[in-house]
């Protein structure tokens, strides 16, 4: 189906505004228009659904058919709640949608549509926000602590060492050593996270091959997939906190697939697999703050998932699932992206596991590109 002519919404254009999901369709449920931040809602482009029915776009829950049908024939505006939709990948949304009779010559309705739990969703981030922050003083101020007195401990050791004659006994003293000399690793790594950023012009892209190619070094049997979408301009931000923390997340997916079977991932049953996958997101909220667009990176394995008991805490520091893992990546990667103005978030079954990157791109990261 042919979609409308340039031109034939001018008088919608300032939909395209708005921070609410927004779609137009005709008599006979046609869709004509969705701005950019349905676009988003939906994960769809407008162009592959102007022209189609709107059940394609969002099923056909009763709740939303009443809504139609009432509108259609009183004429009349009405709400429907909590509606279930179903979205591709086994994704579901609920919305309210407000249906509204609208009288141009290529519309009949117009459909608002909002996550209900948006609200919860940004109140959630916010309270996570802050413990995340309370938890990194704590650990800041440990760290602290305890960094000093190793020192010490260190000195000591060597000290001793040389007042030593018996190789065996030198032993004992290697080892306080090397554990004071870790220890003293692990204080610096918890407070490597609160340097002062040093941002510059960044290609994403340029960031991940970056990672790619660590990974292929470290982990020869994982497989690094890329879904790039190559339009995004570049991001202003600190390139080796960006690096870190993405090589934080794809490092603790190989090495949860590297301990684990794999799980099917886009057909690929028994062999492990990582996806870095680019997108553009229009008119989004990061941390209280509405960008018209930002940058979404997805970090993809077809590992064993994330254990249910850790899965709500897996960016506290020092909670891993891993035996031997420190349990301070995802917790020095949430730290710089949240530096960076953006969100991350985990959703995590068997067999696929994806961190969701959200940052913003500012108006004069697009004008670089123009």
């Amino acid at each position: 189906m042919n979609p409308n002519p340039p031109g034939t919404f001018d008088a919608f254009s300032g939909l395209d505004l708005l921070s609410s999901a927004v779609v137009l369709v005709d008599a006979k449920l046609i869709i004509r228009h969705l701005n950019p931040a349905a676009e988003n809602l939906f994960a769809v482009s407008s162009r592959q659904l102007l022209g189609h029915p709107l059940k394609r776009l969002m099923g056909e829950p009763p709740e939303l058919a009443a809504a139609l049908d009432n509108a259609l024939k009183n004429n009349w505006g009405h709400t429907g709640h909590n509606i279930l939709i179903e979205l591709a990948q086994d994704v579901q949304l609920h919305v309210d949608c407000t249906v509204t009779p609208v009288e141009t010559s290529n519309a009949r309705l117009l459909l608002e549509v909002r996550p209900i739990d948006q609200q919860l969703k940004a109140a959630r981030e916010e309270q996570l926000a802050q413990q995340q922050q309370a938890n990194r003083e704590l650990v800041r101020n440990l760290a602290h602590e305890i960094k000093n007195p190793l020192g010490g401990i260190r000195g000591s050791a060597q000290l001793l060492e040389r007042e030593l004659a018996s190789e065996q006994l030198k032993e004992y003293t290697q080892v306080i050593i090397q554990e004071a000399d870790r220890l003293q690793d692990l204080m610096q790594r918890l407070l490597s996270s609160h340097r002062v950023m040093q941002p510059t012009l960044a290609s994403i892209h340029e960031i991940l091959e970056r990672v790619r190619r660590l990974i292929h070094a470290e982990y020869h049997d994982v497989s690094v997939r890329r879904d790039y979408d190559t339009s995004l301009p570049d991001i202003t931000g600190d390139r080796e906190q960006l690096l870190q923390a993405i090589l934080n997340i794809a490092r603790n997916a190989a090495q949860a697939i590297v301990g684990n079977p794999p799980g099917p991932l886009s057909g690929g049953a028994g062999k492990g697999e990582i996806i870095f996958r680019t997108r553009a997101a229009r008119q989004v909220t990061l941390a209280k703050k509405h960008y018209q667009l930002a940058l979404e990176l997805q970090v993809i394995d077809n590992g064993p998932g994330i254990p249910e008991n850790i899965r709500d805490k897996i960016f506290y520091p020092l909670v891993s699932g891993r035996e031997n893992g420190s349990g301070l990546g995802l917790t020095i990667a949430q730290s710089f992206i949240q530096q960076h103005g953006g969100t991350i978030e985990v959703t995590s079954r068997p067999g696929r596991t994806c961190f969701s990157l959200m940052l913003p791109l500012t108006r004069k990261n697009r004008n670089k590109e123009e």
